[in-house]
């Protein structure tokens, strides 16, 4: 069985990010849990663990243009369907954190379960890969684009984020369609 989540649905830059894991069955991994609910120390420590004690897991994302051209739900869906598919080995059943799944083949068995990051440990574990993968990602983008914040605030829409926009306008990393983004884009006519 393989957990799936995602992290990065709420930021106005970088990607929406998903892991799937399939938990080792006699590797047990204690302090799994809603990745939200951990301290960032935490969840790294823990994500070194899942990649090495794992029987599988893998990463896979949708970026901004994806985004933008499907809407974030299509893009997070995508995202997850992304990372099953990258699993080794195979998982016969899936199960998706929240009320949505995205589309398997039909021998796949595929279940949402609702508040599974805290309640299912091989979401739980998608969760801090996810989380702490998409983390990284952003404190990458830092240098490229300077002046943003990215490292501290991993594309959310804080007052600094913000402030950030109005400042500098969008960057490469900027979901155009999400509302902050896209009203300043109107209003610079573009």
């Amino acid at each position: 069985m393989a957990g799936v989540d995602e992290a990065g649905r709420g930021p106005l830059a970088g990607p929406v990010v998903a892991a799937a894991v399939i938990l080792h069955p006699e590797c047990e991994i204690d302090g799994l849990a809603d990745s939200k609910r951990l301290a960032a120390a935490d969840r790294i420590e823990l994500a070194a663990l899942i990649r090495a004690r794992a029987a599988g897991w893998a990463i896979a994302w949708a970026d901004s243009a994806e985004i933008d051209a499907l809407n974030i739900l299509a893009a997070s869906l995508l995202a997850m369907r992304r990372a099953v598919e990258r699993l080794a080995p195979a998982p016969q059943h899936v199960m998706v954190d929240g009320n949505r799944c995205p589309r398997f083949a039909a021998t796949l068995r595929v279940e949402a379960v609702i508040g599974g990051d805290a309640s299912v440990p091989a979401i739980s574990a998608a969760s801090i890969l996810a989380k702490t993968w998409r983390d990284a990602w952003m404190e990458r983008l830092e240098p490229r684009y300077p002046g943003y914040g990215f490292a501290q605030h991993k594309g959310y829409p804080t007052a600094a984020h913000r402030d950030a926009l109005r400042r500098l306008g969008p960057c490469a990393a900027h979901r155009r369609s999400f509302a902050p983004v896209a009203e300043l884009l109107a209003r610079a006519g573009r």
